[in-house]
């Protein structure tokens, strides 16, 4: 049957079968006031109610959310000066944005709580979390830059949006690339901070609109350029240096895989392939695809990452080793050859259209496959809770 590709070798089910959840969260923001809140919420919820459907449930808010601003504004023109043809988008849909994403990240946070009360707590449930997570992780910065628009004037162009983007996405991926070493997994302080601020700039986008962030600081640096900065900036001071530091300490203890070093960074390949080829595209596009259609171009690129970000999930928690090569590469180098060849702007954005919805199917196929083979392996269904003689 079409859903019943084992993507699981045996290797990979038997290390599902020892694998032993170890995490570590330091965050202040997560301990002393989102944990607690978490615990006060997941009390009212029934105990029939399956974990892994509560975090599906927050997956599809946030894809709400995503489809919201996709239909609304596709081209990230809306709250863009210079496209005042454009109207501004209602203040709606900002309150509804925040409302969705508030949704999404409390329904994540108490999954794993459900699960604990439930005591179906396994594998399943963080391989199903983090590789949803993995999917929203470039859905959501794209949301964002609905906010500021695409223009130079108050906004970074969607070039640069590019990076920016990737910054995020790699934030996320650090995490599992550090226990892949490590064994532990270390939450990183930024994601609650991002994810409050985030649902905090949409109420307050809700009651002053999007012409609130319009403004240039001295020395000429918009809000735009703020928030890029800020980016990049606590990331190379909160997640970067402490992911590597972890990672070195492991070694340094033998607390980790002490792994070869290059079977350490086997699984940044992939990663830094999956930029380069997308950033390849965008130097050698005949039309500038990157500005005709960033949407598109984003979603490519976090389709993609999601992809590669399950398979060394999946190698992470089975203790097996990861892919350095996606297949998804092959499509896509070929797109931007052929493009490159004929000089066709229509024709690249055809294939642009093709691999978003190629890759998807794709990638959807791949998550559902090995979510159906972890429940026959283990004998549990996905959505629904057992008898407890089961």
């Amino acid at each position: 049957m079409l859903l019943e590709r084992e993507y699981l070798k045996q290797q990979h089910l038997n290390g599902f079968d020892n694998y032993k959840y170890n995490c570590k969260d330091t965050g202040i923001l997560s301990i002393y006031v989102m944990h607690p809140f978490w615990n006060w919420v997941v009390q009212y919820c029934p105990k029939n109610i399956a974990p892994n459907l509560l975090t599906f449930s927050g997956f599809m808010c946030t894809i709400a959310m995503y489809l919201m601003f996709t239909f609304m504004d596709y081209n990230f023109t809306a709250s863009d000066p210079e496209h005042p043809e454009v109207p501004n988008l209602p203040r709606w849909s900002w309150f509804l944005a925040a409302l969705l994403l508030f949704l999404a990240y409390t329904l994540d946070g108490i999954d794993g709580k459900q699960a604990r009360r439930t005591g179906t707590s396994g594998p399943l449930g963080e391989l199903f979390d983090h590789g949803l997570d993995s999917y929203t992780a470039g859905l959501m910065p794209a949301a964002m830059y609905s906010i500021f628009g695409r223009g130079a004037r108050f906004s970074v162009p969607p070039f640069r949006m590019f990076f920016t983007f990737c910054n995020v996405l790699i934030n996320f991926y650090l995490s599992h690339f550090e226990k892949y070493n490590t064994g532990v997994m270390f939450l990183p302080w930024g994601y609650d901070f991002t994810m409050c601020g985030m649902i905090i700039i949409f109420f307050i986008t809700g009651i002053g609109g999007s012409d609130l962030w319009q403004y240039s600081l001295p020395g000429g640096i918009t809000n735009g350029v703020l928030v890029e900065l800020t980016l990049y900036i606590s990331s190379m001071i909160t997640n970067w240096p402490i992911v590597f530091y972890n990672i070195y300490k492991s070694y340094r203890d033998k607390t980790g895989y002490m792994r070869s070093f290059s079977e350490a960074i086997r699984p940044l390949i992939p990663l830094v392939l999956n930029y380069l080829i997308i950033l390849w595209w965008i130097f050698e596009s005949p039309s500038d695809i990157i500005e005709r259609d960033p949407r598109a171009l984003f979603f490519l690129l976090g389709t993609i990452f999601s992809n590669i970000s399950c398979r060394v999930i999946v190698a992470q928690m089975s203790s097996t080793r990861c892919d350095w090569f996606n297949w998804m590469f092959v499509p896509t180098v070929l797109a931007i050859m052929i493009s490159g060849v004929t000089q066709s702007p229509t024709l690249e954005l055809y294939l642009l259209y093709a691999l978003c919805l190629g890759t998807s199917i794709a990638h959807i196929h791949y998550g559902t496959c090995v979510v159906r083979q972890m429940c026959r392996h283990f004998k549990i269904n996905c959505f629904t809770i057992g008898k407890r003689s089961d």
